[in-house]
């Protein structure tokens, strides 16, 4: 591809994951017109993947990106996420902190934090965690996935039922524009549903590139959370569902 204009567009969804065609206008600072022209010659040669109202990086629906890079993927906005989270989390109550790299960067958020009890299916979480002697960390028992250090399998299911915390801090792998929360893995599905069904309030921590984002599995609706922290303004239609679901949004621009 020669065209220089189609490079950098292709460069800034790479970047964001996900756009919408209107801040691709005003970032390359060209026509609507030209954008969509732009991006539909993209989307024909494979290398972007079209929604309503914008595009976005292909990517499967049935296999999630390695830990390694999801860990640097966005870690800028991931650590304003963390950061903003661990600010509105009080010293002294109980909390479940589930599998990913965004609930990984807001324990390290916590470690200032004093009596905590948190309960995780993230052996990453609970070594990070444990450098902190003013925090109880319990480990769910189940089966380890290699990967990323998660615990999966009806025994997490089984042994997570046990709790009934005030909080669930939880990170997710897409969210799509029918309101639904998606992962990848149907053993951690359950065990993700089975959080929020445990939790007094539930707290989604997800960054822009989670919108629009397709994966395989439900875990939950919008209409199951109680705050949602991002850190970049939402397109249409997830501010229109978010005010429907009366959940409140936390914005947490650069």
């Amino acid at each position: 591809m020669s065209n220089p204009r189609q490079l950098q567009l292709l460069e800034v969804v790479r970047a964001r994951s996900s756009v919408t065609v209107e801040a691709l206008a005003e970032t390359l600072q060209v026509t609507l017109q030209t954008v969509r022209r732009d991006v539909q010659r993209l989307a024909e040669a494979g290398l972007l993947t079209r929604f309503h109202g914008g595009v976005r990086v292909p990517s499967s629906t049935t296999e999630n990106i390695a830990h390694q890079e999801r860990t640097s993927l966005h870690a800028e906005g991931k650590a304003r996420i963390a950061k903003a989270v661990a600010a509105q989390v009080p010293n002294d109550c109980s909390l479940i902190l589930n599998i990913g790299t965004t609930t990984e960067a807001i324990a390290r958020a916590l470690l200032q934090h004093k009596g905590l009890r948190v309960i995780t299916n993230n052996l990453n979480v609970a070594a990070i965690l444990s450098g902190n002697p003013q925090c109880e960390v319990i480990v769910a028992g189940g089966v380890v996935r290699t990967r990323d250090r998660g615990i999966v399998g009806e025994a997490a299911v089984d042994f997570i039922r046990q709790f009934k915390v005030d909080l669930a801090i939880i990170g997710i792998s897409s969210i799509e524009a029918d309101g639904s929360l998606r992962d990848f893995d149907y053993r951690e599905v359950k065990v993700a549903q089975t959080i929020i069904q445990q939790a007094r309030e539930v707290w989604l921590a997800a960054d822009a590139s989670k919108f629009n984002r397709p994966a395989m599995v439900e875990v939950a609706r919008l209409s199951q959370l109680d705050r949602l922290f991002t850190d970049a303004p939402l397109a249409e239609p997830f501010p229109s569902l978010l005010a429907e679901a009366d959940v409140r949004c936390d914005v947490l621009s650069s």
